[in-house]
């Protein structure tokens, strides 16, 4: 019998029509991703705590049972402006609506009501592991010389595990090289100054919850607080005083722009970036301050939004 390897996976994604209903992904809807962890089967245990003439173990049953999956999805646009990139599904099943902008660009806003979700097929070398009805969270993450990503976790019902006879044919086309992280190629500006940052995080902060319950299995959304984190080059107190913008608790804008060409530009904005308690620490002997990060809404469900275009 052949062993089987880590490294031949795939990962297919649909959104659903119907919710918890297998929307069928194939491999046109392959998602491509890396650092990838997979829990199978998660859930709870429940101990039967029946008294007996004798001592032993009664063993459990199982419930609630669900499968959770994280991995790393590089960010890069979809080649043309106002086509949705091939990660689309994955941006939608996180509690964001797609609005395609044609020949422009395609917006992902946070949306509360009619969230949607996605079936998720991972395939682990010819074993498939069907979750339904997936949401999840997402962050961002962008530190110079390297390739930025999104780190998505998804949580499903469980839905069948089976073997199949070969390996979906994923093709990466459509699929478009990402830029690393780098002066020439991403921009960060901070509460109006232009930053010079070691690395820029950000946490949509959903809480995804999951519900069995009679007559309803589910994975909702239940709340959401979006953070993250800005590390940057300590500057005179002249230039930007985080000190006196965390004390004041001043709000300002915050905006990524990853990429200089069309096709392939992915900008992450924020309007209303409160600075938490900086802290001090320094890199090659040079001064830095990591600044947490809290994204509040304006007028809600507007923390956060990311343009690809």
């Amino acid at each position: 019998m052949a062993v089987r390897h880590w490294r031949k996976l795939a990962i297919l994604s649909k959104i659903e029509t119907t919710y918890g209903t297998d929307a069928v992904p194939a491999a046109a809807d392959a998602l491509i991703a890396r650092n990838v962890t997979f829990a199978p089967m998660e859930g709870e245990e429940v101990s039967r705590d029946l008294l007996l003439p004798y001592l032993g173990n009664q063993g459990v049953k199982l419930a609630g049972i669900y499968a959770r999956l994280e991995f790393d999805i590089e960010i890069a646009g979809s080649g043309a402006a106002g086509t949705p990139p091939k990660y689309s599904s994955a941006l939608r099943a996180v509690g964001m609506s797609e609005t395609i902008n044609v020949d422009t660009d395609v917006t992902y806003n946070i949306v509360e009501d009619g969230v949607e979700a996605a079936s998720i097929y991972f395939v682990s070398d010819k074993v498939q592991h069907v979750m339904l009805g997936c949401r999840g969270n997402l962050v961002l993450n962008f530190t110079p010389k390297g390739i930025p990503y999104y780190r998505f976790t998804f949580m499903g019902l469980l839905g069948t595990i089976t073997d199949i006879g070969s390996m979906p044919a994923v093709s990466q086309t459509g699929w478009i090289d990402p830029l690393v992280v780098s002066k020439e190629a991403t921009a960060l500006t901070l509460h109006g100054w232009t930053a010079i940052a070691e690395s820029f995080s950000l946490d949509l902060g959903n809480t995804v919850t999951p519900r069995f319950l009679i007559g309803d299995e589910n994975m909702p959304i239940t709340d959401r607080s979006a953070t993250g984190t800005a590390v940057v080059e300590a500057k005179s107190l002249a230039t930007v005083n985080w000190f006196a913008i965390s004390q004041a608790r001043t709000l300002g804008a915050s905006s990524l722009v990853h990429g200089t060409t069309e096709g392939n530009i992915v900008e992450v904005t924020a309007p209303a970036v409160e600075i938490g308690r900086p802290t001090q620490g320094q890199t090659n002997n040079i001064v830095n301050y990591s600044l947490p990060l809290l994204l509040t809404p304006v007028s809600g469900r507007d923390e956060l939004e990311i343009v690809v275009r």
